[in-house]
């Protein structure tokens, strides 16, 4: 009898180190859109966080990472700060009244004081809104907004050229370093 016991609590201890591990896994953060397109469309000046407001089946179809960034947009209307045409499909398993309009607008939530400073500076100095990164914190959905400026088709020449240059001086660099080291 007492050797039956000894198999069976090492499983136990297994199974319990890893729910703990999964569980830790799950408390960091969690990407689950980015908009790759807007670094070559736009030049960030200045990023930070804000909270989503969503419906539940909104959170389970973002949770499987279904989720589409490239043509969103945040403005302040009315003084409350909204996220327009991201696309949440909806979730498998909604149907009906669970169900949600995957393209809806929906609130984004700032402090009072960023709200007033971000419609300023997008009305004041033509800089757009653009959500970078959609992701999970703590199981709270959070968007990562830009306050962006466009750039221009000779911009982006000019950012593609400078990159490659970066890219081909290190390129030179590391190939010195290793002939010099022989």
């Amino acid at each position: 009898m007492k050797g039956t016991l000894v198999p069976l609590m090492a499983r136990a201890k297994k199974q319990i180190a890893k729910r703990a591990a999964a569980r830790e896994d799950r408390s960091g953060d969690r990407t689950v859109a980015t908009n790759r397109r807007a670094r070559r469309e736009y030049e960030f000046l200045e990023t930070f966080e804000a909270g989503i407001v969503l419906q539940g089946s909104e959170v389970k179809s973002l949770r499987e990472g279904k989720a589409q960034l490239s043509e969103a947009y945040a403005r302040v209307d009315d003084g409350e700060l909204w996220l327009f045409q991201l696309h949440i499909p909806p979730w498998s398993f909604a149907t009906g009244v669970g169900a949600h309009d995957p393209d809806r607008k929906r609130k984004l939530l700032v402090h009072r004081s960023q709200i007033d400073e971000l419609m300023g500076k997008t009305q004041q100095q033509s800089l757009t809104l653009i959500p970078a990164k959609l992701y999970f914190r703590d199981g709270r959905a959070k968007v990562e907004l830009a306050l962006a400026k466009g750039r221009r088709l000779y911009d982006k020449r000019n950012v593609i050229m400078a990159r490659d240059a970066e890219r081909e001086a290190a390129r030179a660099s590391k190939e010195v370093g290793r002939w010099s080291g022989a």
